[in-house]
């Protein structure tokens, strides 16, 4: 499915981000990868060269996404190195501080910010005029719960994976028309790093609601990995082209099935954010 594409995936050494790597690997890409922990992106590409032949390249490169320079750097040795790049995998995400917003450490909120949210934007910048001169790219940008509902004491979060949505969106319409697809992921709650993060914290770090639904999720094995990075794998491939602007649920969205369905799709806000209005609600007093 990917045999001779290029992809950049960010936040690559472990989870979901490995996971997808290993997907394209065994699809037929050459890969750059990139995360911030050196020790565990070199572990992972040992890892990912078990799933390649000997045509593939895989290379990795330490980065740190909210850094300009560094995600400026990690593009020019891709095209260097690589000849070209197609997809770009914006994996690359924290949770940050947990607590009541008025509590939590503010250096830890903006880092946050500036890994989720301005992480993706530079690399978007980097790569789009590479996309726009060859007439095609695909952006597939990793969301969150915290995209379409309240995370209390997990603020930064739900903020940053709110923002990044609306973004992939806004970035969709303005690349309309450059063979250019951008779509977002709700991968489900996976079990990963993030969830021990979570559990780690306790009740009073992340609330009592939240802390109970990710124990019971740790207990049932939370959403499956594998269809998220199916999903990932899809975007990736010449079958969701023209499919673009909008946030796919790995877990509850028939999108195998979307390509049979591009002009409807293209004309309607489902699989979008949007405000629901009162009369969504069979309110009848509340608009008009």
């Amino acid at each position: 499915m990917l045999t001779n594409k290029v992809a950049v995936i960010t936040g690559a050494n472990q989870g979901l981000g490995l996971e997808i790597a290993k997907r394209y690997a065994v699809a037929g890409a050459n890969l750059m990868l990139c995360a911030r922990n050196e020790i565990l992106l070199d572990g992972a590409l040992k890892e990912i060269k078990q799933y390649i032949t000997n045509d593939q390249i895989v290379l990795v490169q330490q980065v740190d996404v909210s850094k300009e320079k560094e995600v400026r750097d990690l593009v020019e040795s891709t095209l260097k190195q690589l000849g070209a790049c197609h997809i770009l995998v914006n994996n690359a995400g924290i949770y940050g501080p947990k607590g009541d917003v008025e509590d939590v450490d503010w250096a830890e909120w903006v880092k946050a910010i500036e890994i989720n949210v301005y992480g993706s934007v530079l690399m978007c910048r980097e790569l789009i005029p590479h996309f726009k001169q060859q007439g095609y790219g695909k952006v597939i940008q990793l969301s969150g719960g915290g995209a379409t509902n309240p995370l209390p004491k997990i603020s930064a979060y739900a903020v940053s994976k709110a923002a990044i949505v609306r973004f992939a969106e806004t970035l969709a319409e303005e690349v309309r028309g450059f063979g250019i697809d951008v779509n977002a992921i709700a991968p489900g709650a996976l079990n990963t790093r993030m969830l021990e993060e979570v559990l780690m914290a306790g009740p009073e770090g992340v609330g009592k609601d939240f802390y109970q639904r990710s124990l019971k999720q740790k207990e049932t094995g939370g959403a499956s990995i594998d269809r998220a990075a199916e999903l990932a794998l899809f975007l990736a491939s010449s079958h969701s082209d023209g499919i673009t602007g909008k946030l796919i649920s790995a877990a509850w969205d028939n999108w195998e099935e979307w390509p049979n369905h591009i002009s409807e799709l293209d004309g309607t806000d489902a699989f979008t954010l949007r405000r629901i209005v009162g009369r969504d609600r069979n309110i009848d007093w509340g608009d008009k």
